[in-house]
């Protein structure tokens, strides 16, 4: 799944969720369904901030529920709340709310055409990213988001006691590797220690986490 030659990019959902959330499986069973879409690329991020109340979410790292803060900013949001889905960087709307967001989903997706083409391939442990030419400018970043494969889990204490999750591209990993300018550029990364089984997406987006101006994904084959 990637940025073809003429920058038809994929659009990227980006969910925030936590398995301590009792309002949040509707909205991780929906991410599972737009994962299996060739025109979205899925990636849920799990948030800490609900750990207190009775489980501790395995997945949820901190710098996630940082990402989730700072589009709070961006976006003009009035506060951190799960289930949200960021749509390509440009807005949040609640995780179950299906037809909002199908609806961004289109409106992004018929203005997508202009950014970069990207190739990401894999070489054992290695990845080599490739960001094409555009009209760019200084200030782009380009980040890496590693993922699972699909995960079911008993959750046996909290608001969702007794039931079972099941979640999809689960994030474990999310790597700043550069900046991208207009001009084409290379980078290649280690994955040798980072967590994330399923895949990877990367991301060219606006710096200070602003808009996705361009993304791919690629499936891990073992």
């Amino acid at each position: 799944m990637a940025a073809d030659p003429a920058g038809h990019s994929p659009i990227v959902v980006e969910l925030y969720t936590s398995q301590g959330c009792s309002s949040c499986p509707p909205a991780e069973a929906f991410l599972s369904e737009l994962a299996n879409r060739d025109d979205v690329i899925a990636l849920e991020f799990h948030v800490d901030y609900w750990d207190y109340i009775g489980w501790k979410d395995s997945f949820a790292k901190p710098e996630f529920t940082s990402r989730q803060k700072k589009y709070v900013e961006t976006l003009k949001g009035r506060y951190a709340y799960t289930p949200q889905m960021v749509i390509h960087g440009k807005a949040h709307v609640v995780g179950s709310h299906r037809d909002e967001v199908e609806s961004f989903i289109q409106q992004y997706a018929a203005d997508n055409t202009k950014g970069p083409s990207i190739s990401v391939k894999r070489n054992g442990d290695k990845l080599i990213v490739a960001v094409g030419p555009g009209a760019g400018k200084a200030g782009y970043d380009v980040v890496l988001a590693i993922f699972d494969k699909p995960h079911v889990t008993e959750i046996r204490s909290g608001e969702n006691s007794g039931r079972t999750a099941k979640n999809s591209n689960v994030v474990r990993e999310i790597v700043p590797l550069g900046s991208w300018s207009g001009k084409a550029a290379k980078f290649d990364v280690s994955l040798a220690g980072k967590e994330g089984d399923g895949g990877c997406a990367v991301l060219v987006q606006a710096h200070d986490q602003g808009p996705i101006l361009a993304a791919a994904a690629l499936p891990f084959d073992y």
